[in-house]
């Protein structure tokens, strides 16, 4: 056992092949799980494998796993088994935000927050600001998987169908200056990145929040309620300056540690591990 280890055994699941555009995804897990071994007796898996393995363990990490479409199976076998048993997950299971799938951004678009506005009811497209274009995405959608653009005479024919899989959201196609991300551990803010070039939305660079940024990103980690976790809060900057949120990724948010400094890399592996430490001891 290296030392400063103790004897909790953490199950870190992350699909190591998983073929992102534009970033390798298993480069920061490769060196998140080597920092973390200094302090945790660690093991790493495939997603698939999570549910046959986790009980030999006393934390599952979740990190990027990758979207659980592509193995929704064995993540609903994981979940179940994990909420029967009383496995601790980290992220823990009662996230909000996308881990539910995308049904909180109607759900925060109809309770006031600044969110890019959205429904999920043919009922209420008329709560939706004109537009020349419309996204149509997916309720349980990731990585843009099943969105398309159409105009506002095809929205008549969008069939929404309802809360589980297969069902839809709409929102209008926002014009936006950019793009940027906020990422915290628990309830701390740690860094934030974003895309100056819309066009050019994987080339991010560090953003140094404004006034009022903060309080716009902290907004939803507070409502999302997680007693521990890594979070990112994805916004865009509307032409008329404002942020409107995009998503809230709960589950296995891509981190970009590879853009930050060393020094912010490591600030950020501390806080993570002092938040396993609390996860653990709960």
């Amino acid at each position: 056992m290296a030392k400063g280890q103790g004897s909790e055994r953490i199950l870190y699941v992350t699909d190591l092949a998983y073929p992102a555009r534009g970033r390798r995804y298993c480069d920061e897990d490769i060196r998140l799980t080597a920092r973390l071994r200094e302090e945790f007796p660690l093991a790493v898996c495939h997603p698939r494998d999570a549910e046959s393995l986790m009980g030999a363990f006393d934390l599952v990490v979740v990190r990027n796993s990758g979207p659980v479409l592509h193995y929704q199976e064995a993540y609903d076998a994981f979940r179940a088994r994990a909420r029967a048993e009383g496995v601790r997950v980290y992220n823990p299971l009662t996230g909000k935000g996308d881990m539910a799938g995308k049904g909180y951004l109607p759900e925060l678009y109809s309770a006031g927050y600044p969110v890019i506005p959205t429904v999920d009811r043919a009922a209420d497209l008329g709560r939706l600001p004109e537009s020349a274009e419309y996204v149509v995405k997916p309720l349980l959608g990731a990585d843009s998987l099943g969105l398309e653009f159409v105009g506002a005479e095809a929205l008549a024919g969008v069939e929404f169908g309802g809360a589980g899989a297969g069902g839809v959201l709409v929102q209008p196609r926002v014009r936006f200056r950019y793009e940027v991300s906020f990422y915290f551990v628990d309830r701390d803010f740690q860094y934030a990145l974003y895309a100056p070039r819309p066009e050019r939305r994987w080339e991010l660079e560090r953003y140094e929040p404004g006034p009022g940024d903060l309080e716009f990103a902290r907004s939803f980690v507070d409502w999302n309620g997680l007693a521990y976790g890594i979070q990112r809060v994805d916004a865009c900057r509307d032409e008329d300056g404002r942020l409107l949120l995009v998503e809230l990724e709960d589950l296995n948010p891509y981190l970009s540690l590879d853009l930050v400094d060393e020094e912010t890399r490591e600030t950020f592996a501390g806080a993570f591990a002092e938040s396993l430490r609390a996860a653990l001891g709960r």
